[in-house]
């Protein structure tokens, strides 16, 4: 191969003074090519091949690739799909080739020609064009489609404690997975080891910008997805440092399962636990953000101070299980316990010797084995934005909650009103036609510059517009405050994506816990524990839904002064006065 590569580029210099040697030159280095090409023909039966290098390893796999890639095989000669990934094994992970292998012996349980024709036909034409063409890595994407609409799409927010290792169990899962190679893990790894951070570099997968990897903080919340045979997860990796709270609650906002994070490691669990720990707060958080399930992961059971000792799980279990209850989750249904080790992911995918008295399903195959979540695709569209940039147009991400989106599709913009046209479909980086309710979606649109996007819009048909206004009744519950709240209190109010500065413009009437009564007098304040029902007001217009409509847009919390103060639902939309 390296003698053609030579003279390539000497070849292009010589065109303009004489062209006879290039004619000559190039010839010569084809036929040399097609020479070593011939025996390689014979293996147009690849059922034989398909076994073979899945038992290699994937080392040896791309070691073969590598091999017919200098063989200079024309793509139109053989069907067999191996060839085809050519460019694609230079270029992508290792494992690709191995789930390729996978899902073509599921096509046919010989993996024979007929199942791999389908694959070859689809990519062949991109790349017979030009031999440029192979650098673009389209063929990675093409075998997700036929899966795409079967897969069941399911968010999963980890949530916890600063350093209760959330990111390293992310980047741990995307390893196993096969999302991340091993050698950009080695090159993570050698970068974290000169900066004496040697543990961090699983974290590296999911904090990518240097600032978060120097502190080794998450600051924005990472995405990533992975898929399992049932189901395609995003991982949203939130901060747990408690200035960023406020992106943790974005990110758990577009979550349908919440995994809480907390480290077994003697001092760390007290930490994050106490008043002001964010265990607490991001569990309640995330209650209020709409999850549904929680999972637990007790990390760092690989410590020496823990040494996967089941009376540290326990005890992290008995003082977790009172709060949780509390926040609102149910002990039998919603929640379930698991020790793991991010570092080491003992109990991510393989079940764990030395941990002989958990006999529940390691952490991927428990995600797998979740029932699935209902999702009407046939109600109105809602698609809370939570990014937006500028990228030849403007490209805006966010979770649709209902209904489906198509190319092309006219969509509106609230509360400006903005109509827009949907040029791309993205989910979660593959191109699509069509979304169904709970995938993450980038969409290009047309009609709107980047500057008039904020997040907390909301995308919807012009036929059902969402609801949109300044002032709203809602009920309340006062978790966390020191003083009384009277009328005339301003918090800041997150509601869905949307962060918008809020003030109390009057009580109506306080609850009682217990009965649910509501009481005849105006209240003059609320206190702590208490729940209320209040006339809000926001200094802008925003895009919100009573609870009964709509959960996922009528729940909300109020934050003041770096603290989470009350939860609530939205009861009434109030129309303005003019």
């Amino acid at each position: 191969m390296d003698p053609v590569r030579d003279t390539a580029p000497d070849s292009w210099e010589q065109e303009d003074d004489g062209e006879a040697p290039v004619d000559v030159r190039l010839p010569d280095a084809f036929t040399g090519l097609n020479v070593n090409a011939k025996p390689f023909v014979p293996n147009v039966n690849a059922a034989e091949f398909v076994p073979v290098y899945l038992q290699t390893g994937p080392a040896e796999s791309v070691a073969v690739a590598d091999s017919e890639k200098d063989s200079g095989v024309e793509l139109s000669e053989p069907v067999a799909a191996p060839p085809v990934e050519n460019g694609d094994a230079a270029l992508a992970a290792d494992d690709t080739w191995e789930q390729k292998g996978c899902e073509v012996s599921e096509a046919e349980p010989g993996g024979g020609p007929a199942g791999d024709g389908g694959l070859a036909e689809e990519d062949s034409p991109q790349e017979e064009g030009t031999e440029e063409d192979e650098e673009v890595p389209i063929p990675k994407m093409v075998p997700a489609k036929p899966d795409a609409p079967k897969k069941e799409h399911v968010n999963v927010v980890f949530i916890g404690h600063v350093d209760a290792g959330k990111s390293t169990i992310g980047g741990q899962i995307m390893y196993l997975t096969g999302m991340v190679e091993k050698r950009t893990l080695e090159k993570y790894e050698r970068e974290a080891k000169e900066k004496n951070r040697e543990t961090w570099y699983l974290s590296w997968a999911l904090d990518t910008n240097q600032e978060e990897r120097d502190k080794g903080k998450t600051v924005e919340v990472g995405r990533a997805y992975f898929e399992t045979e049932k189901k395609h997860f995003t991982i949203l990796d939130a901060p747990g440092h408690k200035s960023f709270v406020p992106n943790m609650i974005g990110g758990a906002s577009q979550a349908d399962l919440a995994v809480l994070v907390i480290s077994a490691r003697k001092g760390e669990f007290e930490t994050g636990f106490e008043k002001g720990g964010q265990t607490r707060e991001h569990a309640m958080l995330a209650k209020t953000a709409g999850v549904k399930h929680l999972i637990v992961l007790v990390n760092k059971m690989d410590d020496p101070t823990v040494n996967w000792s089941l009376e540290r799980y326990e005890e992290c279990k008995e003082k977790l299980v009172p709060f949780l209850k509390k926040v609102g989750f149910n002990p039998r249904k919603d929640i379930h316990f698991m020790p793991c080790s991010g570092l080491t992911g003992a109990n991510l995918k393989e079940p764990v010797e030395h941990c002989t008295w958990y006999t529940g399903l390691p952490f991927i195959p428990h995600l797998d084995s979740l029932p699935n979540f209902t999702r009407s695709s046939d109600g109105p569209v809602r698609l809370p934005i939570v990014d937006k940039y500028k990228d030849m147009g403007t490209v805006i991400l966010g979770k649709l909650e209902s209904g489906s989106i198509s190319k092309a599709q006219q969509l509106v913009v609230m509360p400006n009103r903005h109509t827009v046209e949907v040029l791309s479909l993205l989910s979660d980086d593959v191109e699509t036609d069509d979304a169904a309710p709970g995938e993450n979606l980038k969409l290009r649109l047309k009609g709107i510059e980047e500057e008039e996007i904020l997040p907390g819009f909301i995308l919807c048909t012009p036929e059902n517009l969402c609801h949109s206004g300044r002032t709203f009744d809602a009920q309340i519950v006062i978790i966390e405050h020191k003083s009384i709240i009277c009328p005339g209190y301003n918090a800041v109010l997150h509601i869905h994506a949307c962060i918008e500065e809020v003030q109390i413009t009057a009580l109506i009437c306080l609850v009682d816990k217990k009965t649910g009564e509501k009481s005849k007098t105006r209240p003059r304040f609320v206190k702590q524990d208490q729940v209320c029902i209040a006339r809000l007001r926001t200094a802008g217009t925003i895009c919100l839904e009573t609870f009964k409509d709509f959960p996922q847009m009528g729940r909300f919390t109020l934050r003041d002064e770096g603290k989470t103060i009350a939860i609530g639902k939205v009861l009434k939309l109030v129309a303005e006065k003019d």
